[in-house]
């Protein structure tokens, strides 16, 4: 039997897998630029340090907000 712990931890990874997906796509960039973009932001501690329930967002929701308060992150990794 699988336990909670580990369910939650295999969704929040492809959750964190959905977002970058997003970011690439909505932003026409690599897999790998919207991966440094991801891990570079407040969002990525955000879920990891499941703050604020965010973990149970819908994915493209949360890529989009990370896209719009964080475009900074946009201009620092080319």
């Amino acid at each position: 039997m699988v336990d909670k712990k580990q369910l939650e931890e295999v969704y929040k990874q492809n959750l964190e897998n959905d977002i970058i997906n997003a970011i690439s796509e909505m932003k026409g960039i690599d897999l790998r630029k919207a991966f440094d973009i991801y891990y570079s932001s407040k969002l990525a501690e955000q879920i990891s340090n499941d703050s604020y329930g965010i973990e149970n967002m819908d994915a493209k929701y949360l890529a989009e907000d990370l896209i719009e308060n964080e475009s900074e992150l946009f201009n620092r990794i080319k």
